[in-house]
């Protein structure tokens, strides 16, 4: 039989503005089986059912009173809730830390563009400690874990976001970008994530960090569902410093998902960019399924070098450590701060003004050289990860910081170069290994061009689908 949970995030839409079902009981469907099983799964830090279900009855009460229902926001309804290193107004907030416990007074931008989109929010989702690592283990809440193997990790740090949606606790789920953030656990979890183009989703009031790598996006268990939900997020606020452009007028994120993306040419690689390691078979097996599938749709790949140098590595760590220290802790709460962080920040603390600028400045240098590098190619072709989802407990093992970090960086090489350039990039399920995990692909656009993506991507999962794969916990 047929679960509300079932239904794709678009479906639930529908069902709700014809009265089939209510925003309501679509909540109480979710806020259940996250009673049932987020301490399994490690979905959520905080859980709202009260602000919830006030949320779902104001949406009932706007499709009641509608004179036209089809008018009605794409996802009105629709359970998706907000990562908790954002800000929701009236909802604790820890950003994974024993050091923070706080309910801001304001909503960050994006939630308020969730909120006009009159989503329903069941709580905040679980992530690391100041969002730094590429997994979900923090002090604060239960490990996040991937669905597919409840040993393994759902990654980070949308890892809450990514865990719920794949688990059947929401529709779809609001993530964070700023090395692969949304696209890691995507891939760990078997779904679509999409990191955005830098300025498409606003980060205000106070998130665009030095580098400007952080972006907000949707994670979805469908390429209509992210797109959809990225229709809900996107657009500049006056204050944001650099809004990417507007869509050509009458376009949608999700109407470039029913479109045929036309025969592109796309160049791959699966050399690592940022640490010397071999990529894992089955992630080799993905990148070559993905590339033969695409060549089966008439699209051209072509094989391609990594478009920039191994001395963006300590650029890229010096400013991801120095960004580490841009969340303000109080002193008395430093030793409440996981090992991880403390050695960042300690990383960060050791940098001079001179050697930040110099590492931004060369970031920026190599962001344009490998833009012009690729600009022949439509989309760029490469595992989202080099191995499978690791277990629990993988990257901290050993009990050393620096071993953590660099296991970190031998997990996920290929993700932060595009935070780097700002370009949009979506891992997609295409893919499960032997041992039936998901093994995610990524597709890199052309600055700015979101729609290409979609449309290739809804392609690529017309020609392989995914959405009858079920976890045993759905």
């Amino acid at each position: 039989m047929t679960e509300l949970h079932d239904l794709t995030a678009l479906e639930q839409a529908a069902a709700i503005r014809a009265r089939e079902i209510s925003s309501v009981e679509l909540a109480e469907h979710y806020l259940a089986r996250t009673e049932a099983l987020n301490d399994t799964v490690g979905a959520f830090i905080t859980i709202t059912p009260e602000m919830a279900l006030d949320q779902a009855r104001a949406a009932d009460d706007t499709v009641r009173e509608a004179r036209d229902p089809a008018s009605l926001p794409v996802l009105h309804g629709v359970v998706i809730p907000v990562k908790d290193l954002n800000f929701q107004a009236g909802v604790r907030c820890t950003l994974g830390s024993l050091a923070y416990d706080m309910v801001p007074f304001g909503d960050d931008n994006v939630v308020v563009r969730m909120k006009q989109g009159n989503l329903v929010m069941t709580g905040k989702t679980n992530t690391p400690e100041f969002g730094l690592p590429c997994y979900t283990e923090n002090s604060v809440a239960p490990p996040a874990r991937t669905p597919w193997d409840l040993a393994r990790s759902a990654g980070g740090s949308s890892g809450g976001a990514a865990a719920a949606v794949a688990a059947g606790l929401a529709a779809a789920a609001h993530g964070s970008d700023g090395g692969g953030s949304i696209r890691i656990p995507a891939s760990a979890c078997g779904l679509v994530g999409i990191k955005t183009s830098r300025g498409r989703i606003s980060n205000g009031p106070l998130r665009d960090p030095v580098g400007e790598f952080p972006v907000n996006g949707p994670i979805a268990r469908t390429v209509r569902d992210a797109a959809a939900l990225l229709d809900v997020m996107a657009g500049a606020f006056p204050d944001d410093p650099y809004p990417a452009p507007d869509l050509p007028v009458g376009e949608t994120f999700l109407g470039a998902a029913g479109k045929e993306p036309g025969m592109l040419r796309i160049g791959r690689f699966c050399a690592p960019v940022i640490a010397n390691v071999d990529v894992h078979p089955e992630c080799l097996e993905a990148y070559d399924a993905a590339s033969g599938l695409l060549e089966q749709l008439g699209h051209v790949v072509e094989d391609i070098p990594v478009p920039v140098p191994d001395a963006l590595v300590p650029a890229f760590e010096t400013i991801w450590s120095v960004l580490s220290q841009l969340t303000p802790v109080e002193p008395d709460k430093i030793d409440l701060l996981q090992p991880l962080t403390r050695y960042l920040r300690e990383r960060g603390a050791r940098a001079s003004g001179l050697d930040l600028a110099g590492a931004v400045s060369f970031a920026r240098l190599m962001a344009r050289g490998s833009i012009i590098a690729t600009e022949a190619y439509d989309v760029i072709l490469t595992p989202t990860l080099a191995q499978p989802p690791v277990p629990l407990g993988y990257f901290t093992a050993g009990g050393d910081p620096a071993e953590d970090f660099e296991r970190q960086k031998a997990f996920t090489p290929f993700t932060a170069l595009f935070n780097l350039t700002g370009q949009p990039a979506m891992s997609l399920p295409l893919h499960w290994s032997a041992d039936g995990l998901p093994i995610g692909i990524q597709l890199v656009g052309r600055p700015y061009d979101e729609l290409t993506l979609i449309a290739l991507g809804a392609q690529l999962e017309q020609a392989r689908p995914w959405l009858g794969r079920h976890p045993e916990v759905w």
